[in-house]
């Protein structure tokens, strides 16, 4: 990663913008402000944007900056920053770099002293997590899982075992193929939630189990329309005193092909903090079964 050079103190400021995620009157005070001063935008889509800023009354030029060109015309809005101009960096909607364009720009500007600065407001996640009645003190954002099927099942069953919270963002035309493979991997009894078309019109905040919700969403073509996020309850632990983790069985398993049991099981509970009389419990039985 590259360090951050000292601030440059004759450079302006990139000031990364929150714009809406549906309802135009979330956008915020101080965004408006900041789009009406700066030199630039720096925009995801600037045809999208342009009707954003029309409606505000914002006549500020926009540049494009999008994931097919912001390695190489990143430069482009560094070296006006560089001269002492101000430029905002805005997507089509929500957070830049939150499953959209800007890392690329922000890393480097920060590279070459460039005062970087966040300025709040709306993003799908934190709207659909405060909503979820999920927990929300720990959770974990997994951003758009694959395309197809088979990578797609691979990321979900990584963190089949996930105990915080998990959020995903998906597209509508993969919405229920998601759903489906949540319900095999997770099982159909893990609770999660929709959040489909958030702030807009048709809003939804579907919350059943994952063998419920997707009845629910193959049921209703409406429900396969528009932009969606996921968030899946994290993993428990079965109540069992005899259950442990596959990470941990995947681990014992390993430790037994090379010492004897008793080292193996002691070794496996100093790696993965299950029990030690359980881990051994568990080998002596697949013991006997072989």
């Amino acid at each position: 990663m590259t360090a951050p050079g000292p601030l440059n103190s004759a450079a302006g400021s990139l000031y990364v913008v929150a714009t809406p995620i549906g309802n135009l009157d979330d956008i915020s005070a101080r965004a408006l402000k900041l789009l009406r001063e700066v030199s630039l935008i720096a925009a995801e889509d600037t045809r999208h944007s342009q009707r954003l800023m029309q409606h505000f009354g914002i006549s500020t030029p926009l540049a494009a900056c999008h994931e097919h060109n912001e390695r190489d015309e990143g430069s482009r809005f560094i070296t006006r920053l560089l001269a002492g101009d101000n430029v905002a960096l805005i997507s089509d909607a929500g957070t830049p770099l939150i499953s959209d364009p800007g890392y690329h720009l922000v890393r480097q500007a920060r590279a070459a002293g460039i005062n970087v600065v966040p300025v709040p407001g709306a993003c799908a996640l934190i709207a659909a997590l405060s909503a979820a009645g999920l927990p929300s003190d720990r959770f974990i954002f997994e951003g758009f899982l694959p395309a197809k099927a088979v990578g797609r099942r691979a990321r979900l069953g990584a963190v089949k075992e996930e105990p915080r919270t998990l959020i995903f963002y998906e597209a509508p035309h993969r919405i229920l193929e998601c759903l489906q493979d949540m319900e095999s991997v997770f099982g159909g009894e893990r609770p999660a939630l929709l959040a489909r078309e958030l702030t807009k019109t048709f809003e939804t905040l579907k919350g059943l189990p994952l063998s419920e919700l997707r009845q629910f969403v193959e049921s209703d073509s409406n429900q396969q329309r528009g932009e969606c996020v996921v968030l899946v309850a994290g993993w428990t632990a079965p109540e069992s005193d005899e259950a442990i983790s596959s990470e941990s069985m995947r681990i014992l398993d390993l430790l037994l092909k090379e010492m004897p049991l008793k080292r193996a099981a002691a070794l496996a509970a100093e790696i993965t903090g299950e029990r030690k009389n359980v881990l051994y419990q568990v080998a002596l039985d697949k013991q006997k079964e072989q």
